[in-house]
């Protein structure tokens, strides 16, 4: 299978700005260089982000040359959102936001070379650049842009409203100084690269190449890595490698066959392979497994892979030995918690915190071995429970049953 058909396959290709034929022929063609781009409005990426790291490995792996755009300047400015304009950032943090991203990208996509269009901008008077670029983009044609018609009825800043022609002028920079022919994003940044397109065409007299992915979405409809409000973060002391994978094993049915596709380096036979057993066998979660020990190999390592199935495997079985407070806890998302206050009883502590209705009801479950703290069955109803269990000093896990699951936090 070409470069085109499995990107095609996967369903990573959304829009296409030209030819489609020609796109295919340059996909499978010679070596060639091409980038993509991120403002730097945090020191990490997030699991969001992804998709662009694998398309970029992928290119990468069929000989053409990943170029990676931080966009320093753009970042100081901050791009249209649907609904309301960016908090703009300090220098200190936006500089200090691309050492961390160039630190990772370098990590994860090694054949990447890393640019900041700070470099090239920086300098760049506003009368020059409005005679050497504004001049080319009719203001009727940025209009017509989508996330641009989006704001005009909440109003939208002069600032917001020139980010497209710097990003524009990003592309013709970077074909001209890094011979890059063709920009790859997601696919809303479609009026951002097509403005590339079209400003290369006119100020330089040739042809570039693009195309956007389609945004990854939840099964809720939500972006990607975001169903819970806070970003997974592609740097390991911001988010556990444990935290990803329980993230992505937790991934629909509906849509994991999408995430196997998009997110992992496995070919199209072994995908389909995995998925095949998985509708025979979905109580196994074997593509959940798959999708979710790929992903965190592929960004932080075989070791931490295979450490974070461990973990998962210790929770299930309620073996609390040697995990952190941190992954037991992102394991345990949604568990019942309440305040651990005072010492006594486990059979108050039973009652009072809701696991048994009754001290009879707490009774019959002691006496059938059904109570455990911390991994370890209590079944004498006068045992105190003291703060010196804690683990970390920071919770006590009850278990009621096989799966009944309670925190108490100190």
């Amino acid at each position: 299978m070409s470069l085109y058909e499995d990107l095609k396959w996967r369903g990573l290709i959304k829009d296409i700005a030209g030819d489609e034929k020609e796109l295919a022929e340059l996909l499978d063609g010679k070596p060639f260089s091409f980038y993509w781009g991120t403002d730097p409005t945090a020191d990490s990426l997030h699991i969001g982000h992804y998709s662009s790291l694998c398309m970029a490995k992928r290119l990468a792996k069929a000989g053409h040359h990943p170029v990676l755009l931080c966009g320093g300047a753009t970042g100081r400015i901050g791009d249209p959102r649907p609904t309301a304009e960016r908090e703009i950032i300090s220098e200190e943090t936006v500089n200090n936001n691309i050492k961390g991203l160039q630190a990772q990208v370098s990590r994860i996509v090694p054949e990447a070379e890393v640019v900041d269009n700070y470099d090239w901008l920086k300098d760049y008077t506003f009368l020059n650049f409005l005679r050497d670029v504004g001049k080319y983009i009719n203001v009727n044609y940025m209009l017509d842009k989508d996330i641009i018609r989006r704001r005009l009825d909440t109003g939208i800043t002069y600032a917001e409203f020139s980010y497209m022609l710097m990003q524009g002028f990003d592309f013709v920079h970077l074909y001209q100084e890094k011979n890059c022919i063709m920009e790859v994003a997601g696919s809303d940044q479609w009026g951002n690269i097509t403005t590339g397109v079209d400003l290369i065409r006119k100020m330089l007299d040739k042809p570039a190449y693009a195309f956007t992915m389609p945004l990854i979405l939840d099964a809720t409809g939500k972006k990607f890595g975001k169903s819970e409000g806070n970003a997974l973060w592609l740097d390991i002391n911001k988010t556990s490698a444990y935290e990803i994978y329980q993230y992505l094993i937790n991934s629909d049915d509906s849509k994991v066959l999408e995430y196997l596709k998009v997110f992992t380096f496995l070919s199209k036979e072994q995908i389909e392979e995995v998925y095949a057993q998985q509708q025979a066998a979905p109580e196994t979660r074997i593509a959940q497994k798959t999708l979710a020990w790929e992903v965190v190999k592929d960004l932080h390592g075989k070791e931490e892979a295979d450490n974070a199935v461990a973990v998962s495997q210790k929770l299930f079985a309620g073996d609390f030995e040697g995990l952190s407070v941190k992954d037991i806890l992102s394991g345990m998302k949604g568990v019942p918690n309440f305040k651990f206050e005072k010492e006594e009883p486990v059979i108050d502590i039973l009652v009072n915190n809701k696991m048994a209705s009754s001290k009879r009801e707490a009774r019959d479950f002691l006496k059938a071995n059904a109570i455990s703290v911390n991994g370890k069955i209590v079944n004498d109803e006068q045992t105190i429970i003291t703060k010196d269990v804690a683990l970390e000093g920071k919770i006590i896990i009850f278990r009621r049953g096989k799966k009944k699951y309670f925190i108490g936090q100190l």
